[in-house]
């Protein structure tokens, strides 16, 4: 049941954390229409798992198919890139400048040592920059293959790991980002050539932007959970909560306190096939309002994957996977027995997924 009011008409426990967060993050019901709008108002979506990323737009706009993604995708209405903690996210290009602006330097500078063992130097980089600037003007988009094959005819032979170094670092320095689907492999293509210049923020303007987008549509959140999201530092995030604080509202959980929207809504009855990696998961330092930690084992693996969840009222309470079959789209393993309501929702989950797929 969907509720509005008062934030301290509500209590705020787990369950009422979660069912904000439903409403904040799209999940349950939406005004927009577009791909581009849901991932303008997410701010940045986590996206290295490619078609996970793709229903996880989706799963946020009712009546979305794949081929609307992607569509939205290869005309570049939204980017896939390499902008904080450093993993790929799916960002609007309007936000893109602002945004390396503010997170790249920190990722930068954690890259070194990596690139130190890497041989990777300073004139590696300037001279990479350089080839595939050219190629990408004359080419227009190109795959990593192909970047690979240009880079050693001009003298430059680089390894997976070198090659991934040079790609995310060209990212990061506002100078490549994603291209269209080439085939079924994803292209670079050059920044300049695809996104049109926007007004470069002050500092604190950015951080006041990036906070303000984070906790409108994924609060209620914490500091910590805006640190762990955005890879700024704790006195940066602090300076950019402080800056927006006016436009929000706190309430307290235990020890923790919470940071949302004024206008405070919550669901607390819906059925959602969440894809691998989803916001309303991983985009939080404490996930206790969606995932008990007896089952966090089961959802997130040690090595930090996030694994395709079932998510009912606002609950983690098993794990799907899509299947190769013509007679079933998805697979559910359940953490308990469900009841006949809780099947029929998963019927008509899966529905609106095999829908998506088209």
């Amino acid at each position: 049941m969907r509720q509005s009011g008062n934030i301290r008409d509500l209590m705020m426990d787990n369950t009422t954390i979660a069912g904000i967060r439903l409403v904040n993050q799209q999940l349950s019901g939406t005004e927009f229409t577009t791909p581009e709008q849901v991932v303008s108002w997410m701010g940045a979506m986590q996206a290295q798992d490619f078609n996970m990323s793709k229903w996880a737009i989706g799963i946020r706009l009712p009546g979305c198919t794949d081929k609307l993604v992607m569509d939205a995708f290869n005309k570049g209405k939204l980017l896939r890139t390499h902008v904080m903690r450093p993993t790929w996210h799916f960002v609007s290009p309007e936000d893109i400048r602002w945004m390396l602006q503010l997170t790249a330097p920190r990722i930068i500078s954690a890259m070194k040592s990596r690139d130190t063992a890497l041989g990777i130097t300073a004139e590696f980089y300037s001279k990479g920059f350089q080839i595939i600037q050219k190629a990408l003007e004359d080419n227009n988009c190109l795959t990593r293959e192909e970047l690979t094959t240009i880079l050693g005819a001009h003298g430059m032979v680089v390894d997976s790991s070198q090659l991934s170094h040079l790609l995310m670092r060209a990212e990061l320095e506002a100078l490549v980002c994603s291209g269209p689907v080439k085939g079924k492999k994803q292209t670079y293509t050059w920044l300049d050539g695809r996104v049109p210049k926007t007004p470069v923020l002050k500092k604190d303007e950015a951080l006041a932007k990036l906070a303000g987008t984070y906790f409108t549509s994924h609060g209620p959140a914490t500091l910590h959970d805006f640190v762990w999201w955005s890879g700024l530092s704790v006195t940066e995030a602090r300076q950019g909560l402080d800056l927006v604080k006016p436009d929000l509202v706190s309430e307290k959980n235990g020890e923790q306190v919470y940071w949302m929207a004024h206008n405070v809504q919550t669901n607390s009855e819906t059925l959602h096939l969440l894809p691998a990696f989803d916001e309303y998961i991983i985009s939080y330092r404490n996930r206790l309002a969606a995932l008990p930690v007896e089952n966090h084992h089961r959802a997130v693996s040690s090595n930090g994957i996030f694994r395709p969840t079932v998510l009912k009222n606002g609950q983690v309470i098993g794990l799907w996977k899509k299947m190769v079959s013509k007679s079933k789209t998805i697979a559910i393993d359940l953490f308990a027995s469900a009841d006949r309501a809780t099947r029929n929702s998963m019927d008509e989950a899966e529905k609106e997924f095999r829908r998506y797929l088209g």
